[in-house]
């Protein structure tokens, strides 16, 4: 499918060095973006799907880098159908998996927790509910992992691990098996907080230095945080991804979002939800948090928007979260909600305000053009202005 969007008020780029496009247009084919900022005439005649953004504003799709998926669009935890799909109404289009530690009855052996990322992998791989990537089969370390088991996984397509949940004696015993998963290129995560469920421990600054994984997951609590004294060692200390979430504790996102600007490392701050979780179902729990990081830590919403998309996709070395060239064609259209005080979405975030979501495409197909069952109307009128596609994409109604 060709698909084009038109008509454009402005495009935020997901990428923090250059977070602005300029233009009004954005061409994709096949699942990627072919070309943005202007269009031609012919190449805007060639798409089977034209979308006129109506002066709303184009920006990546979002990238949840905390969500707890089971099995299917199901939450055990919450015990709601539909939520993932629900999330691509709040303008995410990428939810990577915190580990399927919900899954109830999950098995602690070696045998059994390789068995589950491999599954959850698999299921995935293919099931795009609601048109979301779903990046799932996180292995959560348990003790008597060996070498091979993580030669076997990275064969079997596993390429994340999760510490925190496993039955250790102390947290630094997760180290070894971390440096085993990094060193075949898996990306680690590791729990940091409070304990979150029962039979978990806390993980602290030490501990986490210790581990030194890629991610130091909800960094501000999952939802207890670290104390205040040890954010600036993760910050001064380490060169990790450090990953706020909506379910976590405001006040410290906004200290952890200072020390990495005042530090000049703000590629490192990482938005998510880390949901759903006792904190609940958050549909529009990436777009809070990127209006707290505008409205409280006055961080520009383009660069909080970053921190939702290009961020994480570097990270997690996703082809996503970037609207360029040869990128995925995952985009959100957002705007001022109508009969709001602000008169764009930037201007919204910047107040404190979640932007309208007025349409969301993957992989370069529209999922729902003109109305977000999750959010207000758009001030502006975001529609389908031709389409060769015998398809309804107008999204349900409230």
């Amino acid at each position: 499918m060709k698909t084009a969007i038109v008509n454009l008020g402005a495009i935020v780029s997901g990428d923090l060095e250059a977070p602005m496009v300029a233009g009004d247009a954005i061409i994709m084919s096949d699942g990627l973006i072919v070309s943005v900022g202007t269009a031609s005439a012919a190449a805007v005649d060639a798409c089977d799907v034209v979308i006129d953004a109506g002066g709303a504003i184009a920006m990546p799709g979002l990238i949840d880098s905390h969500v707890h998926i089971t099995f299917g669009d199901y939450t055990p935890r919450q015990k709601v159908v539909g939520f993932l799909e629900s999330y691509v109404h709040g303008g995410v289009t990428t939810s990577i998996s915190a580990s399927e530690v919900h899954v109830p009855g999950r098995p602690k052996d070696v045998v059994g927790v390789k068995a589950l990322a491999v599954a959850a992998q698999r299921c995935f791989a293919d099931y795009r509910p609601g048109g979301m990537r779903v990046h799932a089969g996180s292995l959560i370390l348990e003790p008597g992992l060996a070498e091979q088991d993580f030669d076997d996984l990275v064969r079997d397509g596993v390429w994340m691990v999760k510490a925190g949940f496993g039955g250790f004696r102390t947290p630094y015993d997760y180290a070894p098996l971390i440096k085993m998963a990094r060193a075949r290129g898996m990306i680690a995560m590791v729990h940091t907080g409070g304990s979150s469920i029962p039979g978990s421990s806390g993980i602290w600054a030490d501990h986490v230095l210790a581990m030194n994984p890629d991610v130091s997951y909800h960094v501000n609590g999952g939802p207890v945080a670290i104390p205040d004294q040890d954010f600036p060692r993760l910050v001064n200390e380490s060169g990790m991804a450090l990953q706020v979430c909506t379910a976590g504790n405001l006040r410290t996102t906004l200290l952890v979002a200072d020390l990495l600007d005042k530090a000049g490392q703000n590629e490192r701050l990482l938005i998510a939800t880390d949901t759903p979780t006792g904190s609940g179902i958050m549909p529009l729990g990436m777009l809070y948090t990127i209006s707290h990081l505008a409205s409280l830590g006055g961080i520009p919403p383009e660069r909080a928007i970053a921190a939702a998309t290009g961020s994480n996709a570097r990270v997690y070395r996703l082809n996503s979260g970037v609207i360029a060239a040869g990128r995925d064609a995952d985009i959100v259209i957002v705007d001022a909600c109508l009969r709001g005080s602000q008169p764009d979405a930037l201007s919204a975030l910047r107040n404190g305000d979640v932007p309208a979501v007025g349409a969301v495409v993957t992989a370069g197909i529209p999922r729902f053009v003109g109305r977000s069952r999750n959010t207000p109307e758009t001030t502006r009128r975001v529609h389908v202005a031709r389409s060769s596609v015998v398809q309804d994409f107008s999204g349900a109604a409230h």
